[in-house]
């Protein structure tokens, strides 16, 4: 198992986490907690770049859909970037991919 490393930089439209390694039921309350410390401002958007993520169960997607929520009462919005091909199926599967806005990098939208 891989452990679940997540490094946060700050850009002009919000914080980017950089999530990588294996989000479980034993790891992705570390994505939890990180998005809970954070002090999100109405406009701002939070990227959560999941380019380095190999593996996420449903836990993992409870743990994005938290942060989605916690982006969501603080009036900013959400972004899952770089997401892997067989999470994006799974998202796809349970229509979350109609609940989250999706990019193919952590580059701003055009």
């Amino acid at each position: 198992m891989k452990t679940l490393t997540i490094s946060h930089r700050d850009t002009a439209t919000g914080p980017v986490l950089h999530v990588a390694g294996e989000m479980d039921y034993d790891q992705a309350p570390e994505l939890r907690r990180q998005v809970d410390q954070l002090a999100l401002t109405p406009g701002q958007c939070l990227v959560l770049d999941l380019s380095g993520l190999e593996f996420c169960d449903s836990t993992g997607i409870t743990a994005l859909l938290a942060a989605r929520q916690h982006a969501l009462a603080a009036g900013a919005d959400i972004v899952l970037a770089g997401v892997p091909a067989n999470l994006l199926r799974v998202l796809t599967l349970v229509g979350l991919d109609q609940v989250f806005t999706l990019r193919p990098d952590t580059s701003p939208a055009s």
